[in-house]
Order: C-alpha cells, then structure tokens, then sequence
C-alpha cells in the first residue's frame, strides 16, 4: 500500500509541469462549408477564448489541462456548445462547429444562448452525449451501448445484454449510423433476427459525440420505428503520429492516429481490441468461454473546404465455446445441457462523399454490411449425437444513399434517395413442438431483394424564430412482394412543431408513420418442401407516433423536459404456431422469427417521461429520467397482452463530480420495473419422449403469455477516476465497480428433472410416461470491481 502511495505521489509531482493543452478548429456554415470570420469562441467559466480568422480557424493555447465546454456565437447563427472536451498534453483537441442560421430580423436582433441543440425536424425525444460521457459511463466498461441505456426512455432486457429497449418498442426497432453510414450490427454475439448482444464493437475512442432520437425521426431515416443512433467519429491528428492504449478486465486495445500525406489532409484512425474473457472465465468456473475481437478504422481525405470523402471500417470476430468439464453443480449441468456453441462475425465497409455549394450540401453514401451467423447444439454436448438445432446463415446488404440540403430565403429543404441490393442465405435444422408433438424444420434459403426509397423534407421559423415547423414524407419500396414493391402502399409523412413559449421555454410536437422490414430470418422461412412460406403473407411492419411535450433549458447548462408519447403498430408479425405477437416472444442469444408468419399482429406502446440533463458546470455533470410506459401487444385472440419489453416503470440517475488535481467520482443508480415471462409448457415438457428428444430445452405455454413476472431489478454502479497529463502523453487509472451492493438481477426460473445420485431422470411414479419437474433460481448479479488503464501519446 506504501508503494501504491508513493507510485500516485511520484505521478501528481511530476504532472504539476506542462500542464496546458490546445483546442483547435474551425467554425464554418452547415449548409455549404463557408468559414465563419470573426466568430466568437469561449470555454465556459474561464477567461480563455479566441475569434475565428479569414478561413473560420481558431486556436486556443495554454489551456490547463482538464474538461471544459467550448461555446461558439455569431450573429444570425443559433449558439452552439460543445460539452465537456478533455484537454490533454499529448495532443491538440479538434473542434469543428457546422452552425445552424438563424431568422434575421435587422429591427431585433437576438444571440440565443441555449446550450442544447434543437432540430426544427426533430424538436424533441432526442438527446446528446459526448466521448467523456460514455468514455466514463459508471459500471459501463467503456462501452457505447451501455452509456445510452442510461438516457431517457431506455430500458433493457436481462442484466447481461446490451439490448436498447426504447419506449416500449423491441430492441430489433432501433437504427445505428457511423459517419452517416448505417452499421447493423454494433455488439457483440448478437441475436440473429432482433439486436442487442453481450457488449459494444465500437471503440469509444473514436467517437466524439452521439446523437440519439427516441422518436419523432426525421425523414432521412428509415426503417427504424424506436431509435436513431447517430454516431459521429473524430477527425484523426494532423501533427503527428498518436497512440492510445487500453487495458481492461476482459480486454485490452491499441489505437493509432495522424496524417497519412505531408500536406496533412490526409488522416486516418485503427484501433485494434482482444478480449481475454475466456481465460477469465475459466478461471472463476463459468461452463461458457466467449471471446471476441474487433477492429475500426477512418481514413479521411478534405480536398478543400468544398470537398471531402471518408472512409470506414468496423469488423468483428466472436466464438462461444463449452466448459464441458464443469458438471458439479445443478446451475452448471443446466447451462451446459441448454446453451449453444456459436460462431459469429460481422463487417461494414463504407464511403462518405460530401460536396458543398454556394447554398446547398450534397451527401453520398456507399456502404457494405455482413453477417455471419452459426449457432448449433447437439444432444449432450456430444457431437456424435443427433443434432438439436444447427443455423449457419448469412446477411450482407449494399447501400447507396443520397440526401441533397439546400437554403432558400427562410427555408430549408432536403431531399433524397436510397437503394440497396441484399442477400440472405440460410441452412437451418431445428425441431419445433406441435401438438406436443416434436416437428423436425430442415431448409434452405435464398434471398435476392431490391430495397429503395425516396424522401423530402421542408422546414422554416416564424415569428422572429419562435415558431419552427416542419414537414417530411418518405417512400419505401422491397421486392419481396407485391404488395411491399409498390412505394405508394409505404407512404411516411411526417410532421414536426416547436414554439417558444418564453425565451427558455418551449412546447413541441410531432407526429408521423414509420414502417420497417420484417427481419430476414422471417422473410427467408421456408419449410420441408421448400416453399417461401411468408412471401404472399408479409407486409411492411407499420407504426404511427404522436409525442408531444414541453422543455425548458438554463444558463447553468440544465434542461429539463416532460414528453407524452402514444405508439401505435399494425401489420406487427404475427407467429401463427405461437398465437403470438413477435414482440411477445422476447429475444435472447441466437436467432428468432423463422417460422410461419403473417402480418396482423397489432401494438401498443404510451407513456411519459420526465428528464433532468446537467452538462458540466462547475464541476457537476448528470442525466436523471424517470418514464412510466406500457407496451401491449396482441394475442390469437385479438386481446392485448403485456409484450417482452413492458417494464412499465424505468428510472435512471447518472450524475459525477470533478474534483481538483483530475479526481472525478461517478455513480449510475437504475430501477427498473418487473419485465413478464411466459410459463414453461410443463406438461409436454415432462413428457419423456419429448424430454428426451430435445435434451430438455424448454417450450413455452403461450395460452398464458407473459402471464407472469420477474421481480424489479435495482443496482449501483461506482467508477473512481484519476488523470495525470505529462508533456507528451498522459495517463488514466480507473477502478469501475458493478453493481456495487450485490443486487440480484432475476431471471426466469431455469427448469429440470428430478435425478438419482447418477444423474439420471427419475419418472414421475403417478405418471410413467413423464419425468419430474423441478425449478431452479436464476438470480445474476454480482459485484464486479474491474481495474483499468488508459494511456495516451
């Protein structure tokens, strides 16, 4: 402990010297790249600022160490702050800022100084958060996927996954892009068919902020009826060569930065991460072994201020593996008997082209994603044994999108494009139970479809800007029928209103239809006889959104907003073996919604949600949200039924304070409500031959969907920071304790038969041809305490 003291004591000393750091940028118009000349640049609470010069650049030098808000004003632009920039020594802080204009009335002209963004498309349900945010997210690891779970209206699934749960809505609902460019898949060994997954791909390094809408989207986006995730990738250094290395608990990762040309317009961002988690849990006696590795790059290219063109890259590797020789407890044999063995991966390659004119901007956007999925499991573990399930499927999807935005007088408008060509294959054996009969399901699959789109959109401000309005319409078209080909049947027109009622006080509202594909595993089912058994029966999933609300922001960077939302869904999926919505169904590891299905389920999801948003002012930071929502979904008898997500009830609070000498103390407290589960079939179940045949993997009795509860899951999570900036690099040590007080998370009971001191299943003595049944706890949760370091050049 002497030692500890005397190594952090060694570090402070030597981090009193050159302690300063820069920011730099430039300040230029949204709509065509223009550099602003003279506009103003200031860091919040401190004397430090800059104006910008004849080609919109500023810098800001001897900066001590540490985080600020950088805020940008000009007048006839809306003000802009930047929340919470980490100065260092290592290297300069880029700060670019595309400014919105504002109305210009020469009688009254007025510098608002709102601290948070506001789209006059999307006036509220959206929030963002910057890289120190989510790169310190208490008990989040670093990972993207679990920072947004602590915004407004997320709740999540069983506490192991990184499942987006928005509004009610099923985590395959929500929309993810990366520099403009849309990535399907941003976690590890996801579900095939949903979303989610163990923990994030992306590297919080290379992110500089997140833009998250939980509704009222603008018409740009498509086939997304929960969330838009819009992630956006810094810029790569220009000076000189840079690296960042992390070690973790689970994984480690090295990242590399700087220009790739003399002439420095040319830079690049690689990251690289390994995770050891399988030797971790080995170590502690856990029957699975997963691993995993991921790599990320940007290379950008500026031809000028007029042109410039980016690339990206994001691929993953994922393997699950057995612990086959851990048999001693109940809980043990259980996950063995159940869990599969899986190999996954995943990839998207892309290109951004943006070109910018007197009064207009072009975008085009070039993109290929796919996804590798095989998931299979055989009788005991023994793969001499008949085989329980076996899925190898493939995904890949190639995107072209244009979106073309343009200033006239007042008036903004924007329109575009998009076309895809994706292909789906599959070979899937599986047995599903009929009649408490075990059906053997054998097929492949290919999938050749068209998808497209057109979209517009016309937004302006009245009334010395208190009035914004906004209108949209898009059009999506799939040839996968007849019905889904034709644009004019997918018709989304949407609608958007915000007035400031008081110069810090407003009320907002949108409405609008939203459709989205049905998932591939649905549209490629086939059965025995090879048949395309969903194609005539199919249609576009549609959902009508009403939010409104009203918001209210301070000097002291606080916003605080109260919105009601109202989700309406018809043409859901409809399970016809089931009887079920496939909202009901839930989701988990693997794949789900291959089988027969029709389009007549229906939904709904309403609600109201009270947020608190702090960006850093003097020290404090934090978001606390309370929402109150239900989500019902409809069953075979057209009766509405809790869906998989109806939490009901979410509260999160994540707030942390900066302490001189780069102390920072952070916490994230959750509640959230009792999700529903549906019973297991227990009298098919308990039948030997089907106990059996299946190895006693559970079926469920969807006569009583989610019928019953689990209990409400609370936690705390604790992350203790100290930084030291010397005067080529700095150094971060972190201690990220989960679920600080051991609060169990509960999960549905597992289930099992009685056994003899051979293991082998006992008949049920009043019913010979049954086995008895027994339940087992299926409590997580565990305090977690993880030791981390972050050290950058």
């Amino acid at each position: 402990m002497k030692q500890l003291f005397f190594l952090i004591s060694q570090f402070t000393l030597i981090s009193l010297f050159a302690q300063t750091g820069v920011i730099t940028g430039t300040i230029y118009d949204e709509i065509n790249n223009e550099p602003l000349i003279g506009a103003n640049i200031l860091i919040q609470n401190t004397n430090y600022g800059a104006i910008t010069d004849v080609d919109g650049n500023y810098t800001i030098e001897n900066l001590p160490t540490g985080l600020y808000n950088v805020q940008v004003t000009y007048i006839g632009y809306q003000t802009q702050t930047r929340f919470e920039v980490e100065v260092t020594n290592a290297k300069p802080v880029i700060i670019n800022f595309a400014m919105a204009e504002e109305t210009m009335f020469l009688d009254s002209i007025v510098i608002k100084a709102n601290p948070f963004e506001k789209k006059s498309e999307s006036p509220l349900s959206f929030v963002e958060i910057g890289i120190d945010e989510i790169q310190r997210n208490p008990g989040g690891n670093r990972d993207i996927s679990r920072a947004i779970q602590n915004l407004p209206g997320v709740a999540t699934g069983v506490g192991y996954r990184n499942d987006l749960l928005v509004r009610g809505g099923a985590p395959s609902e929500n929309k993810f892009l990366l520099d403009d460019i849309e990535i399907p898949t941003i976690n590890h060994f996801a579900t095939q068919g949903a979303s989610g997954g163990s923990n994030g791909i992306l590297n919080v390094d290379f992110i500089n902020n997140a833009s998250f809408y939980t509704g009222a989207f603008p018409a740009n986006y498509s086939n997304a009826m929960s969330s838009v995730l819009k992630l956006t990738q810094k810029e790569g250094r220009k000076d000189k060569l840079g690296m960042n290395f992390t070690l973790g608990a689970s994984e480690a990762g090295i990242t590399l930065e700087g220009p790739l040309t003399k002439k420095k317009k040319t830079t690049f961002l690689l990251n690289g991460r390994y995770s050891y988690l399988q030797g971790l849990f080995k170590l502690i006696g856990l029957p699975f072994l997963p691993s995993y590795t991921d790599v990320q790059t940007k290379v950008m290219h500026k031809f000028n201020n007029k042109h410039d063109i980016t690339f990206i890259g994001v691929g993953a590797f994922d393997k699950l593996r057995l612990n086959k020789n851990l048999t001693e407890t109940a809980d043990q044999r259980y996950l063995l008997r159940t869990l599969p063995q899986q190999e996954q991966w995943n990839y998207t390659i892309g290109a951004r082209y943006r070109y910018y004119k007197d009064n207009s901007n072009m975008l085009f956007v070039l993109s290929r994603s796919s996804f590798g999925n095989h998931i299979y499991k055989y009788n005991n573990n023994i793969e001499t044994n008949n085989e329980l399930y076996d899925l190898n499927a493939k995904e890949s999807e190639n995107k072209f999108r244009f979106e073309h935005t343009y200033r006239v007088n007042s008036y903004k408008i924007a329109y575009g494009l998009n076309a895809e060509y994706n292909y789906y294959n599959t070979t899937t054996s599986n047995f599903v139970l009929i009649d408490s009969n075990l059906v053997d399901i054998n097929y492949k699959s290919n999938l050749n479809l068209a998808k497209y789109g057109l979209f517009a959109q016309v937004s302006r401000s009245f009334i010395d800007d208190k009035l914004s309005l906004s209108f949209g319409v898009r059009l999506d078209g799939l040839s996968y029928n007849k019905k889904m080909a034709n644009l004019l049947n997918q018709i989304s027109p949407r609608f958007s209103l915000s007035y400031a009622i008081l110069p810090q006080l407003s009320f907002n509202f949108n409405t609008g239809i939203y459709y989205q594909t049905p998932q591939y595993t649905t549209l490629g089912y086939r059965d025995n006889n090879n048949n395309l058994v969903n194609k005539n029966q199919l249609e576009y999933i549609r959902n009508y959104q009403v939010v409104a609300g009203f918001s209210s922001s301070f000097t002291s960077n606080t916003k605080v907003s109260v919105e009601a939302f109202y989700k309406y869904y018809n043409q859901y999926p409809y399970l016809i073996e089931k009887g079920i919505a496939l909202a009901n169904l839930g989701g988990n590891y693997g794949w789900v919604g291959d089988e027969p299905t029709t389009s007549t389920a229906k939904g709904k999801t309403y609600g109201i949600e009270v947020a608190v948003q702090q960006k850093l002012w003097k020290g404090i930071y934090g978001i606390a949200s309370y929402t109150w929502f239900r989500s019902l979904f409809t069953d075979k008898t057209q009766s509405y039924q809790p869906s998989s997500w109806d939490a009901r009830h979410v509260l999160n609070i994540t707030t942390g304070y900066k302490f001189k000498r780069n102390w920072e103390i952070g916490i994230r407290f959750n509640v959230q409500g009792a999700l529903p589960y549906t019973p297991y079939d227990t009298t098919n179940l308990a039948l030997i031959d089907v106990w059996n045949a299946s190895n006693g993997l559970p079926f469920y009795n969807y006569d009583e969907i989610n019928a019953m509860r689990l209990k409400v899951q609370h936690s705390l999570n604790l992350r203790v920071d100290k930084k030291w900036f010397f005067q080529k690099w700095n150094f971060n040590i972190y201690l990220d304790i989960q679920n600080l007080y051991a609060s169990k998370f509960p999960n549905q009971p597992n289930i099992d038969v009685v056994r003899d001191a051979n293991d082998t299943p006992i008949a049920n003595p009043s019913n010979p041809n049954s086995y008895q049944l027994i339940y087992l706890e299926n409590n997580s949760g565990s305090t977690i305490p993880s030791i981390g370091l972050v050290i950058g050049f």
